[in-house]
């Protein structure tokens, strides 16, 4: 028998994960347009934040100076987000690779701030610097003595599975704000729209009240003892007979 849908989806917001925060950035922009009305939201609501912006964003348009500017942009960004820290990789752009270096760099960061929940790119999501950022942060939250943080994955362009909405509604007119913010980006696609498709799409299951939400997966103890692929395969098998 199939599972139903409230064993896939979640039917009511959740309240915000446990502070502090600690949020893993593949590019500069991907911790707005992934999760910036629930950063809005923890703002608000005094949670300590922290994002690691991983690589150095070189191609992500055609300006000689785009590093600097997606710099400064993400440094504008953050003030609106009200982040206690923002912090530079700069690993070169779509050259992510999961392997100690990163892994290791990971867990300075997670070491340094002590967060109670970590967030990290899902799965399933297209760009190979997004799915590498995800399967390192993975990694360096295996050891022991990260078992008792919560461990987060979030959307940022597409839809992956998730067992966590967060209500961004009165927060989505000041997030459209922030992904303004970036207009090196925005004239290469139009993400702001596409980002708020994808939040407006994940109240299907949410009560009507709600406009806009954040999707998030938090994973469990057992999950957290395997591999990132079995992890994720373990997931999808959900969607099918037992």
């Amino acid at each position: 028998m199939l599972k139903p849908e409230p064993d896939l989806i979640p039917f009511t917001p959740s309240e915000l994960p446990p502070s502090p925060w600690l949020v893993f950035a593949p590019h500069a922009d991907d911790e707005t347009f992934g999760m910036g009305g629930s950063l809005l939201k923890a703002r608000e609501q005094g949670i300590e934040t922290h994002v690691v912006v991983v690589t150095d964003g070189a191609l992500g348009g055609q300006a000689d100076d785009l590093v600097s500017i997606r710099q400064a942009e993400v440094r504008q960004a953050a003030e609106l987000l009200g982040l206690a820290s923002l912090s530079f990789w700069d690993v070169p752009d779509r050259q992510v690779e999961i392997g100690e270096e990163l892994v290791a760099a990971a867990t300075v960061e997670i070491s340094k701030y002590k967060p109670a929940s970590v967030f990290f790119p899902a799965a399933l999501e297209i760009h190979p610097d997004h799915r590498a950022t995800g399967h390192v942060v993975w990694q360096a939250l295996q050891g022991e003595a990260q078992q008792s943080i919560q461990a987060y994955a979030y959307e940022i362009g597409v839809q992956n599975p998730i067992n966590v909405l967060i209500d961004i509604s009165t927060q989505q007119q000041r997030k459209e704000q922030v992904m303004a913010i970036y207009a090196s980006q925005n004239t290469e696609n139009n993400y702001p729209e596409l980002v708020t498709a994808l939040s407006k799409g994940r109240t299907f299951s949410l009560p009507s009240e709600v406009d806009y939400a954040e999707g998030f997966y938090l994973f469990n103890a057992e999950q957290r003892q395997a591999s990132w692929p079995e992890v994720m395969a373990g997931i999808i098998r959900e969607y099918f007979p037992a």
